[in-house]
């Protein structure tokens, strides 16, 4: 069986810890996927190089074709990993962007997997006062473990074996929902047309 992850990271540079932790998370789901017997695609959405396209659909409503394009990847993956660094005690105003852009039904019933990186380990109730409410009202289906890595936590001296366990339980959890669901459906535009008398008599 074939199975899509999408990864939206909202770091701002590269590298970045923020991506590092992505790909941590989507490699570590893609295991236990394939443990499955599933074969996996990711892809990855990088929020800072749609900046600007956001900012012109929130003030036209029309996406350009690369965000539009993204929107499709997070709408057709079989689950998501939604990451962000941590601003002013909460998400980043471009990642909020990029899920206040999205349709608002892409994500309903979606399988999807939250984190964060920051400077301190304080930071880390971000993951349950701002990504776990916003991923609710958006009617995904959060996975228990939320996985958020401060800066002491990347080497350094610093030991990574809770991170580790916290990456692996996160992923293993994603992987589960994934699996017990059927791959979403994409609506055809083209499935229902206006009729042409519809549209001379301007309806």
């Amino acid at each position: 069986m074939k199975r899509s992850l999408a990864v939206v990271s909202a770091g701002l540079r590269l590298p970045s810890s923020t991506r590092m932790l992505a790909d941590r998370l989507a490699e570590a789901a893609r295991r236990d996927l394939e443990g499955q017997g599933a074969q996996v695609d990711v892809d990855v959405v990088e929020v800072a190089e749609h900046g600007q396209d956001l900012v012109g659909h929130l003030t036209t409503g029309y996406p350009s074709d690369g965000l539009r394009r993204a929107f499709e990847t997070v709408t057709r993956a079989d689950g998501l990993i939604a990451v962000t660094p941590t601003f002013t005690a909460s998400y980043s105003g471009l990642f909020k962007m990029f899920f206040d852009c999205i349709e608002d039904t892409a994500l309903v019933g979606k399988p999807v997997l939250i984190a964060a990186t920051g400077g301190t380990g304080r930071h880390s109730l971000v993951l349950e006062h701002a990504l776990r409410p916003m991923f609710a009202y958006l009617r995904a289906v959060v996975v228990p473990t939320a996985v958020f890595a401060a800066t002491e936590e990347w080497g350094s001296g610093g030991s990574e074996e809770p991170l580790v366990r916290r990456i692996g339980r996160a992923a293993n959890e994603l992987a589960v929902e994934v699996g017990r669901r059927e791959s979403p459906e994409m609506p055809d535009p083209y499935s229902d047309p206006v009729p042409f008398e519809r549209l001379l008599d301007g309806g």
